[in-house]
């Protein structure tokens, strides 16, 4: 790192990401790539600088002078690019990780991972320095680079094998390699880093190659893009928000994971560092909606199949996270040798949350399948039995405690999401057996333990002397997921009791300008995105009036960092990103307020509250 990093350390919200579907990487507004776990996601990272700048390994490109820096995806892609400017010199440094079509594959011999990096010196002229130091296992364990000729650097790190290809020399410095190059304008550096499962390894070809994969990759995404059939106001932004949740799917099982890092801080200097490489169910009823709704089809049945296949082998029992193959999530582990983001420790690996029990994840799955059906499509007899024994699991089990859907570590009680996601499940088993949809289903037997939840939430999650519905049975304390009542459709948005909750929401959650904490915690953590996005759409779905709604919409919007991505939190104060970035659910949370603003503004019904599933439904 330079002396400047060290002296103006970036912040989350410095961070951009680049991806092709399978894992993805950080790279800050200096120019430094700071984070990359191969060949996926879950894959100890091979750069971790984002959470030790000394022991964990990144690979810089930036001008030796003083330099201005700006970054932007081009158009709606996700390449990036970061433009230096120094004195009168201007270069711009594009990142990306190629991606193509099958058929282009075929066609032409590619590697399976690549980052590839091209800085271009665009006025005057200027030195760019390279520094390039990977570290596997997290930063554990150093590299052994050898040069090979015209073949590049040969870089075995742990068991694996990469190569690292440059137009111009770099030369080795121990576990480094290291370049200082004087680029006059009209000049380009290009480099690429390659790794591949089984040999021999395609090493990737630069000059013209090199420009043809980033042209390949530009109108890959473009193309994607375009495919959001999207008619409402602020397109960019939603438009913005579904291709980071694209690059944050793992393409060959369709799954989605939480977010592309681990333990960056809730709080900085704080303990509230988690592992969200994993895919947790309960992003999928909202996250099925907002790629439905914006016309991504092959993507959300992708992930409704890998939801299947996931859960086959506990089955009816759900886990709370899998990994992007389906399998347990690992343990929960630290990492001592890493200090951390900003000295935010500890540094933690798997997820303890694998364990827990959370009744939501029921409702969160079975209304992804109904929205589905309110989309056009119908279930296979398999899909149809696992919906009904996930019912009748519901029916068992629903008035159970547990940790819920902010995951407690301190034991399980009874929350009143969990039991709105009860209800949510069976209200749409009804919906769609009453539709057809799904035969065999004991329609009777969910209808009786839906009203049954349903006086139980009612009753006991009414707390008459706050006047609202509060987080726990027979409790006092409020979190933010009680807005989620009209979002299921369980509470009219407009009805006394919804609109006197959002109040004492407002009145003791609020954070900031259209910010909300999830709840009142005492650790001071950051307002929750996904949350505050939940106040908009509350308001959307008619719990205010549509330019309140609006008003608090274009707020939250301000919070994006300057290439529009939103972290799992914001700090008050400041406005920065807190935790894990870019978070999927966030985004996910934006799309859908964005999509239930456009529905008040035309009259549309909610799909939560409509009764049955298009007559013209799809197999």
């Amino acid at each position: 790192m330079t002396k400047r990093d060290v002296e103006h350390p970036l912040k989350i919200r410095d961070y951009a990401l680049i991806g092709d579907c399978r894992s993805a990487a950080l790279i800050g507004r200096n120019g430094s790539l700071d984070w990359l776990c191969w060949p996926k996601f879950d894959s100890p990272a091979i750069f971790a600088g984002l959470l030790d700048s000394e022991q964990g390994g990144h690979w810089g490109i930036a001008p030796v002078s003083p330099y201005r820096s700006s970054r932007r995806y081009v158009g709606q892609t996700n390449v990036l690019e970061t433009t230096f400017e120094t004195g009168d010199s201007r270069a711009v440094l594009t990142d990306l990780m190629p991606v193509a079509s099958e058929e282009y594959k075929r066609r032409v011999l590619v590697s399976d991972h690549e980052v590839l990096r091209q800085i271009e010196c665009t006025e005057g002229e200027l030195d760019v320095e390279v520094v390039f130091e990977l570290r596997s296992n997290y930063g554990s364990e150093a590299a052994r680079i050898r040069p090979t000729g015209e073949l590049g650097l040969r870089i075995e790190a742990g068991r694996a094998l990469y190569w690292l290809r440059s137009n111009l020399p770099l030369s080795v410095h121990g576990k480094r390699a290291y370049a200082c190059l004087h680029l006059r304008r009209g000049e380009t550096a290009q480099f690429s880093l390659s790794y591949a499962e089984d040999a021999p390894a395609v090493l990737p070809l630069l000059g013209d190659a090199a420009h043809d994969r980033i042209r390949i990759s530009l109108e890959w995404w473009q193309q994607w893009a375009l495919r959001a059939n999207y008619d409402g106001p602020y397109r960019d932004a939603i438009v913005r928000s579904a291709l980071a949740l694209k690059m944050l799917t793992y393409s060959p099982s369709g799954a989605l994971v939480a977010a592309p890092t681990t333990s960056l801080p809730e709080k900085i200097g704080a303990s509230l560092n988690w592992d969200y490489r994993y895919c947790w169910l309960r992003d999928a009823s909202l996250t099925v909606r907002a790629m439905l709704s914006l016309g991504y089809w092959d993507e959300a049945e992708a992930f409704m199949d890998w939801i299947v296949l996931a859960t086959s082998m506990t089955q009816p029992e759900l886990r709370i996270l899998y990994t992007v193959f389906g399998d347990n999530a690992p343990r929960e582990r630290e990492l001592t040798h890493l200090k951390g983001f900003w000295d935010s420790r500890p540094v933690r690996i798997g997820n303890q949350a694998r364990g827990q029990l959370q009744l939501d994840v029921y409702g969160e799955v079975i209304d992804a399948a109904a929205q589905f059906a309110f989309h056009g499509r119908g279930f296979d007899r398999t899909t149809q039995k696992v919906l009904i024994e996930w019912g009748k699991y519901v029916v068992g089990n629903w008035n159970q405690p547990d940790e819920g859907i902010w995951e407690p570590r301190d034991g399980r009680q009874h929350h009143t999401h969990s039991r709105l996601l009860c209800w949510t499940a069976l209200d749409r088993l009804c919906k769609l057996a009453n539709s057809g949809v799904l035969a065999g289903a004991p329609t009777e037997l969910f209808a009786k333990h839906r009203d049954t939840i349903a006086k139980d939430i009612q009753q006991n999650s009414w707390n008459q002397w706050l006047n609202s519905y509060v987080s726990g049975l027979n409790g006092r304390d409020l979190d933010a997921s009680l807005l989620l009542l009209a979002w299921y459709g369980f509470e009219d948005a407009a009805s006394e009791r919804m609109v006197s909750t959002y109040r004492a929401i407002n009145r003791n959650l609020q954070a900031g300008p259209a910010l909300l904490y999830r709840n009142k915690s005492e650790l001071g953590e950051g307002a929750f995105g996904i949350c505050s996005f939940w106040e908009a759409e509350y308001l959307a779905l008619g719990g205010g009036s549509l330019e309140r709604a609006r008003s608090s919409f274009e707020q939250l919007l301000s919070y994006a960092n300057e290439v529009g991505l939103f972290a799992e939190e914001i700090d008050p104060g400041s406005g920065d990103a807190l935790g894990n970035f870019p978070q999927a659910f966030t985004h996910v949370g934006l799309i859908n307020a964005a999509l239930s603003l456009r529905d008040r503004e035309q009259g549309r019904l909610p799909l939560a509250h409509r009764e049955k599933p298009p007559k013209d439904q799809k197999a």
